[in-house]
């Protein structure tokens, strides 16, 4: 799973593999050491929201964690249609807003 980050939006990309594993498990997760601690890494993460009460994209972010989540019937058919994007907006402190993509990359091979 790719993670880009430009200005105020955050995009995850999934392999075909990627998609697969997540229908399949609810979550994905990859995490970047970016020190010689531990908790020097960044994790980003992809889940199955089921508390979600709508069909809005989230977004939570803690210490050194970022994870996009995907309520239910979102997830399920995004997973399971030849639809390639999901698009959402959230508001953030400030007034401010992230935009989030998340996209199947189903040409990428590497």
């Amino acid at each position: 799973m790719k993670l880009r980050l430009e200005d105020n939006t955050l995009r995850l990309r999934l392999s075909s593999e990627e998609v697969e594993a997540f229908q399949q498990e609810g979550r994905l997760e990859t995490v970047v050491p970016l020190g010689p601690s531990v908790s020097d890494r960044l994790v980003y993460a992809l889940q199955r929201d089921e508390t979600a009460t709508d069909s809005a994209l989230g977004i939570s972010y803690t210490a050194g964690r970022v994870v996009v989540r995907l309520p239910p019937s979102v997830a399920d058919t995004w997973t399971s249609s030849e639809e390639v994007s999901l698009r959402g907006t959230v508001a953030v402190a400030d007034n401010q807003v992230v935009h989030i993509l998340v996209e199947k990359d189903l040409g990428c091979k590497h």
